[in-house]
């Protein structure tokens, strides 16, 4: 079987046979072999092999931590069933029971946001999290993706950008940058901002985007959808409607392309998205534009905001080396293994360029995704018992608040 069977194979299934033998370089899955609506790149970086044979697997317990909505995009269901080819028990944790009569666990696979957000002013979900820290605390061997303070971080724009920030200099070899941007702090008097704006080397237009990087889904919150709520800033004086705390990040133009590269352990991949269309560079009279930033990425989006009004060559993919320079930088300045990173090419340089890095994210159109999370299980409970019964077994286990030291700019 070639190796573009193995990818189609994986992506029009979720059954339990593995796929075999560890993949290098990239592979592009054009739209007409798959029945998605987004071509596919395929950056492998890993040790060799996929999950690891029925007995070696037998016996593993893994507890899945998950919102509804983020149960029903993974397909935990689907992914059980693959687990359970492999002789490992996954157990859908419920937070609102005690924790200790589900377990125990070897693994622990969490996406706490909403918990974490609405533990900020709601005493249940404050409980909640708190039973759940204890239970960890509690039981060091089991290995938790990914830690709670790493995935704290990155809620906070402030400091995700502030890591960002810091990529041009780590990569300078690999020609990665991000964006100048802001940070608004609380509500200021407008020459303030645009001052601020003049003086950190932002141009317009701007994106602004809330501080808060995730909102509560579970009662489709007016928070949540403010947090999904970004727009698109023309002028200085339109500057006057933005709402602290928030960051106002220069526009890149990028040809309406945007990368998303998912991130599993030692595995990356690249999917290609539509994004916002190129705006002519400098101030202009044009209102500001408003827009749900999950419905304008999503891979069968259509709207004006992503048409482009011109005719423009192809822009060429993101370097293989550089994303997975990128990855690994990541992976150390976050202590994470479950990730996206939101990357677009600007038009004029050419230069790679991280505009925004997502917790646990979707995985929609990657192949390979079930393997790779089973596959990365298997290697940090393999390295834990390596490392001996007191290790947890990899840096994104570990308990500790990592971050960005590069001082702030802002109001």
């Amino acid at each position: 079987m070639n190796l573009e069977k193995h990818f189609l194979k994986d992506i029009r299934s979720v059954s339990a046979e593995v796929l075999g033998g560890g993949l290098n370089g990239e592979e592009r899955v054009t739209d007409s072999d798959l029945p998605v609506s987004v071509s596919v790149y395929l950056c492998c970086h890993l040790a060799a092999g996929g999950p690891q044979t029925h007995s070696q697997m037998s016996g593993r317990r893994v507890g899945f931590c998950l919102s509804d909505k983020k149960r029903r995009r993974m397909n935990l269901d689907a992914f059980i069933d693959f687990c359970a080819g492999h002789g490992v028990e996954v157990v859908e944790i419920d937070l609102t029971q005690p924790l200790v009569p589900q377990g125990p666990f070897d693994v622990i696979v969490q996406k706490l946001s909403d918990v974490i957000v609405e533990a900020e002013h709601d005493s249940q979900s404050q409980q909640l999290l708190v039973n759940f820290q204890s239970y960890v605390s509690a039981h060091p061997s089991t290995v938790l993706l990914d830690p709670l303070p790493a995935m704290t971080q990155l809620l906070d724009r402030f400091a995700s950008y502030r890591i960002m920030s810091k990529l041009h200099n780590s990569l300078l070899e690999c020609c990665i940058c991000t964006p100048p941007y802001l940070e608004i702090h609380s509500a200021s008097d407008l020459s303030s901002i645009q001052q601020a704006v003049t003086t950190q080397g932002l141009s317009f237009p701007l994106l602004c985007k809330t501080r808060v990087a995730h909102g509560s889904l579970s009662h489709e919150s007016v928070q949540y959808l403010c947090v999904l709520q970004m727009s698109l800033i023309f002028s200085a004086g339109s500057l006057a409607g933005i709402h602290p705390p928030c960051v106002l990040q220069s526009f890149v133009n990028h040809g309406a392309v945007l990368h998303k590269v998912f991130v599993v352990g030692d595995r990356h991949f690249c999917v290609e998205r539509p994004s916002i269309k190129n705006f002519p560079s400098g101030p202009c009279e044009r209102k500001t534009i408003f827009f749900n930033s999950h419905q304008v990425s999503k891979p069968e989006s259509s709207s004006d905001l992503t048409a482009l009004d011109e005719q423009m060559p192809c822009l060429p993919p993101p370097s293989s080396e550089a994303l997975a320079a990128l990855v690994r930088e990541l992976r150390v300045q976050l202590g994470m293994a479950l990730f996206g990173v939101d990357v677009i090419i600007n038009i004029h340089t050419h230069t790679l360029t991280v505009i925004d890095i997502n917790i646990f994210p979707g995985y929609e159109g990657v192949p390979q995704f079930f393997s790779s999370l089973l596959s990365h299980i298997q290697s940090v409970l393999d390295k834990q018992a390596t490392a001996g019964p007191q290790a947890t077994g990899s840096p994104e286990s570990r308990q500790t608040t990592g971050g960005p030291s590069a001082a702030p700019t802002g109001l």
